[in-house]
């Protein structure tokens, strides 16, 4: 895996209204209506190369999320063309892409090394291998989930952190909505790629415009 295709994909004309998530490059389209939606859906499963890719179609009320990988490091030159295909059919059918409404939620197991236990992971959670670190939903409805090696200097022996990745533009609107509604910094070493936040209880999240709008890869570790 390399970072090459999300970052042709990110650099590429024509592809405004997707968001390259943790999980791939995604858009979300706002339809007049559920069945609305639900035709542009079919629309788009008659993209030419569409169909056997293993993307994500995803309707709800009437806005439709389109997910083109299932990961970051899947995306490929090909799918350039196939978000600027499916973006051509939004637009004939009348529907607005909304970066906004765009996120992923996963969910980050870190412990030591000699404790990484990812395959019980995905036994209990029925989730096949994304990656040799991760298991993701089959439906593609739920959030990936990933092992993270704890760092050997913390004291902690095992910990969980939730990521949230969304767009670029939108990032520090969701972080102030957080501290808004309570929440604190915890590390910004790494803004404005992203940000790891904690509750009044100490539980963390990141709130993270990487891969989108960053440079260089986040350093999250809880």
């Amino acid at each position: 895996m390399s970072e090459r295709g999300w970052r042709e994909f990110l650099a590429a004309d024509g592809v405004d209204d997707w968001v390259v998530l943790h999980g791939g490059a995604t858009a979300v389209f706002r339809a007049g209506s559920l069945a609305e939606a639900a035709r542009l859906a079919a629309a788009i499963g008659e993209v030419e190369g569409f169909e056997g890719t293993g993307a994500v179609l995803t309707i709800a009320d009437a806005q439709l999320t389109v997910r083109l990988t299932r990961g970051m490091f899947r995306l490929e030159p090909r799918h350039i063309e196939l978000a600027r295909a499916i973006s051509a059919v939004a637009r004939q059918h009348g529907a607005v892409a909304d970066r906004a409404a765009v996120q992923e939620i996963q969910l980050a197991v870190a412990a030591k090394p000699d404790a990484i236990d990812v395959g019980f992971w995905r036994a209990v959670l029925g989730y096949p291998s994304l990656g040799p670190d991760n298991g993701a939903d089959p439906l593609g409805h739920g959030s990936t989930v990933w092992m993270q090696e704890l760092d050997e200097a913390k004291p902690l022996q095992h910990a969980m952190h939730v990521d949230v990745s969304v767009a670029r533009e939108h990032v520090e609107a969701r972080l102030a909505a957080a501290l808004a509604a309570g929440g604190r910094v915890v590390d910004d070493s790494n803004a404005p790629g992203s940000w790891i936040l904690a509750d009044r209880a100490g539980n963390k999240v990141c709130i993270a415009a990487w891969p989108d709008g960053a440079e260089s890869p986040m350093d999250d570790l809880p």
